[in-house]
């Protein structure tokens, strides 16, 4: 009876030391390193209420918000994963035309290709600046808002994720649709 007892406590001991306790020290190093980060990354609107997630995508579909890239998972983020389809598939050709006209794209005015394409995670929150730009007219149609006010929104909420080292533009789709909505309610 002794070594089972003797057992108990090793596995007690063990969950306590290597569960709780590094679970623990890990969240602890997070807090003080990178708080936000830490807590989600969340978004919160003016009134205190969260948006959403910088690192989650978000489906839009209304013509009067910025639309994000489409997602193989239906943008839930406990299933993130690509869609596992093979680039011939006739589905995924198939999903592309419908989006391709969706968005009206011609060949005179092609649409970029991550509006038509999942990424591999299914949840990328950030578009390019030129996705973004491509989708002005209609946002600006949408709202009654010149496209130049629009362009100027998004110029404003782009970024380099790289600095100079990288090539191109990202916008997060949920803080520049936020930022239209703060703009419709300026006027």
């Amino acid at each position: 009876m002794e070594p089972f007892i003797a057992s108990i406590r090793l596995v007690v001991a063990s969950m306590l030391i290597c569960v709780a306790g590094y679970a623990t020290v890990i969240w602890g190093i997070g807090q003080v390193i990178n708080p936000e980060a830490a807590a989600g990354s969340l978004i919160t609107r003016p009134d205190g209420t969260v948006a959403g997630s910088q690192l989650i995508a978000q489906k839009f579909t209304q013509p009067k918000y910025f639309w994000s890239r489409p997602s193989a998972v239906d943008y839930n983020g406990a299933g993130a994963a690509g869609s596992n389809k093979s680039p011939t598939s006739p589905d995924l050709t198939d999903r592309a035309r419908e989006i391709v006209a969706q968005y009206g794209a011609t060949a005179e005015n092609p649409l970029p290709p991550e509006l038509a394409a999942a990424s591999g995670g299914g949840l990328d929150p950030h578009i390019s600046e030129e996705a973004a730009l491509y989708q002005a007219s209609r946002i600006a149609t949408a709202r009654s808002l010149s496209r130049s006010q629009v362009e100027a929104l998004v110029k404003d909420h782009a970024f380099a994720p790289g600095g100079f080292l990288t090539p191109g533009r990202l916008v997060n789709v949920l803080e520049l649709n936020l930022a239209l909505d703060q703009v419709g309610t300026a006027q």
